[in-house]
């Protein structure tokens, strides 16, 4: 700990940022990591469950799905079913409203790291940039300075550039941590697709297109009548 510290100490007051934007990301990673584990660690269960009792009785998917609401997959096939015999276009856009409210969750820290990425690098290189003008300020070229000055000139200008390391590796550890969760988000934007599209399949296929067939009891006295008048 302690050499972390002196090594810290020596990069100058520029390394309390840096490490400030190192503990973001950390944690930003941290909490990303729990939220996609316990997502992609449920979901394709709660899916075939809900495809499933969906073809049998839209209350039971209904059902499935609100207990599966602490999830993202779970609240999107849920939005449709709790409708009460929606069209097939408001049940689309149920699906695709509930959609693009999960996606803003799921791109939550995004900013956060983009930010990192493009100011970590900046911070190192201006911790370099006054370290070095210290260092020159101390160094007396014109009065003949002595080899002891010279190396203490070189081990200031090696201590200037920690920061700019620094500032490169947090840069880096958040611009991965980053490509993953675009990666992530990327993958279940199109399993989110898939999913609603065959749902929407099955709620045409086995409950609006039969209903259209064979109206309710109401209907048919209706087309009834009218085909009495008509005769």
């Amino acid at each position: 700990m302690t050499t972390v510290l002196d090594f810290l100490a020596k990069g100058g007051p520029v390394m309390v940022p840096i490490v400030g934007c190192s503990v973001l990301t950390m944690a930003t990673a941290l909490e990303r990591t729990l939220f996609w584990t316990k997502l992609l660690k449920r979901e394709d269960q709660v899916v075939s469950a809900v495809l499933e009792a969906a073809r049998r009785d839209l209350s039971e998917a209904a059902a499935l799905a609100t207990q599966a609401q602490d999830l993202p997959i779970g609240r999107f096939l849920l939005a449709p079913l709790r409708l009460n015999r929606p069209t097939p276009e408001t049940f689309r856009l149920a699906m695709e409203t509930a959609g693009d409210r999960e996606f803003v969750q799921m791109r939550k820290g995004d900013k956060l790291l983009e930010t990192v990425v493009a100011v970590a690098p900046l911070l190192g290189l201006l911790g370099t940039v006054t370290g070095l003008i210290a260092t020159f300020g101390n160094l007396n070229i014109g009065g003949g300075g002595s080899g002891e000055q010279a190396t203490a000139a070189a081990a200031g200008i090696g201590e200037a550039l920690i920061t700019t390391a620094a500032g490169m590796v947090v840069a880096i550890l958040a611009l991965l941590v980053f490509r993953v969760m675009i990666t992530l988000q990327a993958q279940q934007i199109d399993y989110f697709s898939d999913v609603g599209n065959e749902l929407e399949l099955i709620y045409r296929q086995y409950w609006h297109e039969p209903a259209q067939s064979f109206p309710e009891p109401a209907q048919r006295g209706d087309l009834m009548r009218t085909s009495d008048r008509l005769g």
